[in-house]
């Protein structure tokens, strides 16, 4: 039985469903009634910010700006494999400098980015979201330089994976397939699956991480250790946009666009539903002062309800930017992450 439904899902053993039809409507009748009553009031000028928060889920793919070779690592490739629900996805496989070692970490990216980063130093038109880049080839160096090899990869609808679900992205509510994809490539894989693996999962890549470790525990219990950082509720996404652009009181219409368009609504879009399942060692990274979310709430809630016995929340301090230098933190401080893959993996 295909238990990757929207609202389907395998119970592990030992553990109660989750359940969202029992938990939640999608829409609650009130909060549905209210939406309804903004779309009759709001202006045109209003309507079309809240339009445009909603279409935060239909991602602009990032080209892959960089590769490998950009920082002379030597002997990678291009990898092709399918997600668990066949979705076609596309990645990198770069051995450790000097030559393979006995270590992988799996590599994933936030949306809109790809497993390259973020091309917003480019203009148009990347540059109207955050005309910043996120350079994530520069991390992949730091990871291979320490002796670890890393399996790069873009979630469906990002980068040069194939499309699905409409073009939509779930935060993690249809993109979990992909990280079980990935995991079942590597297991199956001849020389892959004879290495410690690690997992660097960040934002939308986290969050997708988290709900399939909690739908899969069987496929995940190997896994050493995961590096999470930025992982995000919409809600508090969308609570932190609206308040910027003047429009906060519409949370109840975000909602609605959300549904109109076919995607998840807020509540549904959080790492907080699958938290619980994530048992192996975490080191969480967050931008404390975060413009783009409500931390430090957002994060220190996901972070308490880890259910790592060995956790450990990174505050990055002295910025509100989370593109810029949330992102971007690893590359500049490989100190401060290598130290704890080094810690379980070797």
């Amino acid at each position: 039985m295909n238990d990757g439904g929207r609202f389907g899902q395998r119970v592990p053993a030992g553990r109660q469903s989750w359940n969202p039809n029992k938990s939640m409507s999608r829409i609650p009748k009130e909060r549905m009634e209210k939406a309804l009553a903004q779309l009759e009031t709001i202006s045109e000028e209003d309507y079309a910010k809240v339009q445009g928060l909603a279409n935060i889920v239909k991602p602009l793919r990032s080209v892959l700006h960089k590769t490998p070779d950009d920082y002379g690592m030597t002997g990678w490739r291009d990898i092709y494999f399918p997600s668990d629900d066949g979705t076609p996805l596309e990645g990198w496989y770069i051995p450790a400098k000097g030559g393979q070692s006995d270590k992988l970490v799996i590599f994933n990216h936030a949306l809109p980015m790809c497993r390259a980063g973020y091309p917003g130093h480019l203009g148009l038109p990347w540059s109207a979201f955050d005309a910043v880049e996120i350079d994530f080839v520069i991390q992949m160096k730091h990871l291979t330089d320490a002796g670890y090899n890393v399996l790069a990869y873009d979630i469906r609808n990002h980068g040069n994976s194939s499309a699905a679900n409409g073009g939509l992205s779930g935060i993690g509510r249809w993109e979990w397939r992909d990280c079980v994809g990935v995991k079942k490539y590597v297991d199956g894989h001849p020389e892959l699956g004879q290495m410690k693996v690690g997992l660097y999962s960040q934002c939308m890549g986290g969050n997708s991480q988290y709900e399939a470790i909690y739908r899969r525990p069987e496929l995940f219990e190997n896994v050493k250790c995961m590096c999470s950082p930025m992982v995000v509720s919409m809600a508090a996404i969308f609570d932190a946009f609206s308040e910027l652009q003047g429009i906060s009181q519409y949370q109840e219409l975000i909602d609605l666009e959300l549904l109109k368009m076919g995607a998840f609504v807020a509540a549904e879009m959080t790492p907080h539903l699958f938290a619980e399942g994530v048992k192996m060692p975490v080191l969480m990274l967050q931008v404390l002062d975060d413009a783009w979310t409500r931390n430090p709430e957002d994060a220190q809630k996901t972070f308490d309800l880890l259910g790592s016995e060995e956790k450990e929340l990174l505050w990055i301090e002295g910025t509100t930017r989370r593109f810029k230098d949330g992102y971007n933190y690893f590359g500049r401080h490989p100190e401060k992450i290598l130290p704890f893959f080094d810690r379980y993996m070797k």
